[in-house]
C-alpha cells in the first residue's frame, strides 16, 4: 500500500467536481488544496447525492433543504449506508440567530426489548442474535428526523426534497466500481434474503457491473408515499404494516405500534473551547461530541503544534488521552433519557487537567490500569456522513447510519428499504465488546423504547459564533478520533481542509491494547512508540470525513471528501 499522502493523491482528483479538478493537485509546496465555492457547497459520500444537494441549493433551498434531499438522495445512490431504514444526528447552525441545534433521529428499541434479548441459553451473548437477525433491527429514524429539520429550519417541502431521489430510484442510477464492488463483497449477506437479492443482482444472480443501471421501483414507490403524507407514509399504513412483517418473519419484535409512536427529539448540543475555538457537537446517546471535547481537553495542555503533525511525542499524547476518554465511554455513556449521563463533568477543563495529571510524557500507560474516571452517577465504517453550507452561512453537518454495510441485509418486501441492525450498538453483555471492540455497561444495556449509543460525531466549529469549520466521518469506534483529528490538524497544525482530510490517521479506544495505525506513520516514529511501551499495529484506512471550512477573511467555502472512499464528491458554486 502507498502512503496516504502520496498513493491516494490521485484519488483525491475522484473527490472533487470536474469544474474544480484544475486545484485539487500537489503545488510546488506539496500542498493539496480544497475545492472552493463563493455560496453554497455540499461535502458528501457519493458524488450523484451531493450533487443533488447543491442542485437544491441553486434553486434557492437552505443548508437544511439540501441537507434532507441529500440524505434521501443517499439512501438510493449508497445503499450500503444512505438509508431510510436507519437513523442518525444532526447538527443544524442557523446563521441568523446565531443558534445551532441537534436533531436525534438515532433508531429506538422496540416496545418488546428485553436486557437479556441477545443471550443464548448459557448467558453468553449471541452476536448472531444482535447482527443478523430479525432481533438486530431497531426502529428506524431517518424519515422522521428529516421532516423535523424541514419544519424546524427549511424553507422546502418535503415533496420538493424528496424529488430527486425519486426519480433515482424510478429512473435508475449508473452502477459505480465502488457499488458493485460492495455488493460482490456482500453477496452471501444480501442473497440471504430473497427480498434483498431481487433487488440488488441480477434475476440469474449475476453481478451488476460498473456503467450498468440499478433501478429500485419499490424504494421510488416508498418515497413518493413520503413525500405525498410525509412520516405517517412511512410510519403508518402500507410501508409502516410491511416493515413490521418483515421483521418479525425474521424473528425481530418490531411492531406497527412501534414504528408510529417514533418520534425524533431536539436537544441541545455539547461544546467546548479548544484553543480559542468553540467545539460544537451531538450530545447523548452520541457519545462523540463528549469525547471529542474531553480529549481536545486533554491535549490542550499541551504544545501539541511545536510538538508536530504525527511525532512520536504527539501520538504518544493522543493515544494516553484517548485510552482515558474510550474507558469513560464504556461506563457513561447512553440514552440521556434513560440515564443519568454525567456530561459536564465529562467535559469540565478540571476533570481533563486531573488527568493529564496522570499521564507521563515518554512511558505508554498500560490500558489494564487504567479504568473509568470517578464522576457522579450518570459505530460502522458504513455510516456515512455529509456537510452543507449554503450562501447565507447556515450549515448542516449529518452522520446517519444503518451499521454494518447494508444493515442487516434485509429488505422489507415491497418496500425497498433496507434495514438496520442498530440494536448491536447497546451492550448485549455488560463487559462484552461489540462488533467494533467497543466496551459497553449498564448505562447502554437494552431497554424497551431506549437508543443505542453511537459514536458518530457529526460536528461544527466556530470562530467568533461564526461557522469555521463543518466536519463528521463514518467509521465506527473510530469516528471519534477521526474527527478529532481533523479538528487538530487544522487548529494545531495549520493544515488547509484538504490536508487535514488526507494525513494519516491513528487511533486508540483504551481495548483492545493497541494503537492502530494508517500507512504513512514513518519507521522511526513506530519504534519510538514502541521503545515506550506502546503496540502498534497497521491496519486499513480510517474513516471518510466530508469537511467544509469557511475562511474568515474571505468568507470562501473550502471543501474537501475524504479520498480513502471512491465516488465521494466535494460541489459548490
Amino acid at each position: 500500500m502507498k502512503s496516504i499522502l502520496s498513493g491516494l493523491a490521485a484519488l483525491a482528483l475522484s473527490a472533487v467536481p470536474l469544474h474544480a479538478q484544475q486545484t485539487a493537485i500537489y503545488s510546488g509546496m506539496d500542498r493539496l488544496h480544497p475545492v472552493w465555492a463563493e455560496n453554497g457547497m455540499v461535502a458528501a459520500q457519493e458524488r450523484v447525492a451531493a450533487e443533488v444537494g447543491l442542485e437544491i441549493l441553486q434553486q434557492g433551498g437552505n443548508a437544511v433543504d439540501a441537507g434532507v434531499a441529500v440524505a434521501f438522495a443517499l439512501a438510493v445512490t449508497l445503499p450500503r449506508a444512505g438509508n431510510l431504514g436507519g437513523g442518525g444526528f444532526m447538527l443544524v447552525h442557523d446563521a441568523q440567530t446565531g443558534e445551532t441545534k441537534a436533531i436525534d433521529y438515532r433508531e429506538m428499541a422496540p416496545s418488546a426489548a428485553e436486557r437479556d434479548m441477545f443471550l443464548d441459553a448459557e448467558g453468553n451473548a449471541d452476536s448472531t442474535l444482535s447482527r443478523f437477525h430479525g432481533l438486530a433491527v431497531g426502529v428506524p429514524g431517518t424519515v422522521a428526523g428529516m421532516q423535523m429539520a424541514l419544519e424546524e429550519y427549511g424553507t422546502m417541502s418535503l415533496a420538493q426534497v424528496v424529488a430527486p431521489a425519486i426519480r433515482l430510484a424510478e429512473e435508475g442510477i449508473v452502477v459505480t466500481a465502488g457499488l458493485s464492488d460492495s455488493l460482490i463483497a456482500l453477496e452471501d449477506r444480501l442473497k440471504k434474503w430473497p427480498s434483498t437479492g431481487k433487488i440488488f443482482y441480477h434475476e440469474d444472480g449475476t453481478f451488476f457491473r460498473p456503467g450498468e443501471m440499478l433501478v429500485q421501483a419499490d424504494l421510488a414507490r416508498t418515497l413518493k408515499a413520503i413525500a405525498a403524507e410525509g412520516p405517517d407514509g412511512f410510519y403508518k399504513g402500507p410501508v409502516a404494516e410491511k416493515i413490521a412483517t418483515a421483521v418479525q418473519e425474521a424473528g425481530g419484535r418490531i411492531t406497527m405500534e412501534d414504528m408510529s409512536n417514533y418520534t425524533a427529539a431536539l436537544r441541545e448540543p455539547v461544546r467546548g473551547d479548544y484553543r480559542g475555538y468553540e467545539i460544537v457537537s451531538m450530545p447523548p446517546p452520541s457519545s462523540g461530541g463528549a469525547h471529542i471535547i474531553q480529549i481536545l481537553n486533554m491535549l490542550e495542555g499541551y504544545p501539541i503544534g511545536y510538538l508536530g503533525h504525527n511525532s512520536a511525542d504527539t501520538i504518544h499524547l493522543m493515544a494516553e488521552a484517548m485510552k482515558r476518554a474510550y474507558a469513560d465511554r464504556s461506563e457513561y455513556l447512553g440514552d440521556s433519557d434513560f440515564v443519568d449521563v454525567p456530561l459536564s463533568e465529562i467535559t469540565s477543563k478540571a476533570y481533563a487537567e486531573a488527568i493529564r495529571a496522570q499521564i507521563s510524557r515518554s512511558v505508554a500507560t498500560p490500558s489494564s490500569s487504567i479504568g473509568p474516571g470517578d464522576l457522579a452517577p450518570y459505530e460502522s465504517d458504513q455510516t456515512t456522513h455529509f456537510s452543507v453550507v449554503d450562501k447565507d452561512g447556515n450549515a448542516v453537518s449529518n452522520t446517519y447510519t444503518i451499521n454494518f454495510s447494508y444493515g442487516s441485509g434485509l429488505v422489507a418486501e415491497g418496500t425497498g428499504v433496507l434495514l438496520n441492525n442498530e440494536m448491536d450498538d447497546f451492550s448485549a453483555k455488560p463487559g462484552v465488546p461489540n462488533a467494533y471492540g467497543l466496551i459497553g455497561g449498564d448505562a447502554n444495556a437494552v431497554e424497551p423504547g431506549k437508543r443505542p449509543l453511537s459514536s458518530m460525531s457529526p460536528t461544527l466549529v466556530l470562530r467568533n459564533g461564526e461557522v469555521f469549520l463543518v466536519t463528521g466521518s463514518p467509521g465506527g469506534a473510530r469516528i471519534i478520533t477521526t474527527v478529532l483529528q481533523v479538528i487538530m490538524n487544522v487548529i494545531d497544525h495549520g493544515m488547509n481542509i484538504a490536508e487535514a482530510s488526507t494525513a494519516p490517521r491513528i487511533h486508540h479506544q483504551w481495548l483492545p491494547e493497541e494503537i492502530r495505525i494508517e500507512d504513512g506513520i514513518s519507521r522511526d516514529t513506530i519504534a519510538i512508540l514502541e521503545t515506550r511501551g506502546h503496540k502498534v499495529v497497521q491496519k486499513p484506512v480510517m474513516g471518510s470525513s466530508q469537511s467544509i471550512m469557511i475562511d474568515p477573511e474571505t468568507g470562501l467555502r473550502l471543501g474537501a471528501s475524504d479520498p480513502r472512499i471512491t465516488d465521494a464528491a466535494t460541489v459548490g458554486y
